[in-house]
Parts: structure tokens; C-alpha cells; sequence
């Protein structure tokens, strides 16, 4: 089987030039920049959060981007957010936004491969950093929640997910998104 060029969407490099635009666009025009993907399932995410965890939970957006889900939940009155992103242009603008917005999150380029210093209550997109009682929030355009449940079915039990629309094609239905939340296996 032939082998795949790697994605240029993995390098640092990439993420790098696109949020240097962003800012450029973000300083001169106001405009936050792209949501990865999208505002209806970042609302998803949030109103999911919003309906099921307290307001001083402590919540890392790992892969933050521009801090578009931080934001949305700080505006809902949550107060102790933080945000990594291994692009630190992708931090100034997160960063940029918020202070713009009048809003307290904490940004951080950071290099989840090496670890967080840190717990927290909640985790959306990365599962190391989470406290055993808190909660795993995964959104993933690559996997179904059947193969994320797979994939971290040795630590984690699927609590819940959370809807996404879906489509219909040759007689399956599928979604473009899926998100999954999981809790630490009872031990």
C-alpha cells in the first residue's frame, strides 16, 4: 500500500503563517479569524457545558485556535478558563480577541506532547490533563464517536454525546462532526 504524504494542516509552520494573517485581519478589519469547525458546533460544545457544569469549573481548551469556544463560555459568565495552542500567533490572537472583548481568559502556546503542568474539571480536546472526576469533551471531524469510544475505551466510558447534524448518503447516515464526552473509567 502506498504511503501518504503527511497533511501540511500538522505543521507548525502552517498554523503559523495562517494565524499571522489572522492577526493582520483581526488588527486592521476586527475579523476573529476562521472557527475550525464552525460556530454551530462550537454552540454545541457550549451549551452542552453551559446546561451540565458549574459556572467556576476549571476548563483547558487544548488546540485553542483563535479562543472562539473560551469566549463563548466566558460570556456565559464561566470564569476560569485557559487556553494552549502550539502556535503562539495563534495565542497573541486569542489573546488579542479577548482583551478586545474585556474578557479574563488565560492564553499559553504550549506543546501538549510534552505534557500540562496543570488538572482541570473539564478538558475539551485532550484527555491527560483531567481530573478523575472530570470530564473528557472530544470533537473530532477524523472519527466516528463509535472510534473515538474504541479508541479510549481503556481508560475512559462514554458519558454522553453530544448531537451534530447529520447526513444521509447511500442508505447510512453519518455526521460530518462528532462529539464525544467521556469520565474516567471507575476503577
Amino acid at each position: 500500500m502506498e504511503e501518504l504524504e503527511p497533511s501540511e494542516l500538522g505543521t507548525l509552520e502552517y498554523w503559523e503563517k495562517r494565524y499571522k494573517q489572522e492577526i493582520k485581519n483581526f488588527t486592521n478589519h476586527g475579523d476573529v479569524g476562521e472557527i475550525w469547525f464552525g460556530e454551530d458546533i462550537v454552540d454545541k460544545v457550549t451549551v452542552w457545558i453551559i446546561k451540565h457544569i458549574p459556572k467556576t469549573a476549571r476548563i483547558i481548551d487544548v488546540g485553542c485556535g483563535n479562543g472562539h469556544t473560551l469566549i463563548e463560555l466566558a460570556n456565559e459568565g464561566y470564569t476560569n478558563l485557559v487556553g494552549v495552542d502550539y502556535s503562539e500567533r495563534a495565542v497573541i490572537l486569542a489573546q488579542s480577541i479577548a482583551e478586545n472583548r474585556g474578557l479574563n481568559i488565560k492564553y499559553s502556546q504550549c506543546d501538549i506532547l510534552q505534557g500540562l503542568n496543570d488538572v482541570y474539571d473539564i478538558v475539551h480536546d485532550k484527555e491527560k490533563a483531567l481530573k478523575s472526576d472530570g470530564l473528557f469533551i472530544i470533537t473530532s471531524c477524523n472519527w466516528t464517536h463509535n472510534e473515538l469510544q474504541d479508541q479510549y475505551k481503556d481508560h475512559f466510558d462514554l458519558d454522553c454525546l453530544i448531537p451534530t447534524p447529520q447526513f444521509k448518503f447511500g442508505g447510512k447516515v453519518g455526521s460530518v462532526v462528532s462529539i464525544c464526552v467521556f469520565k474516567h473509567k471507575n476503577k
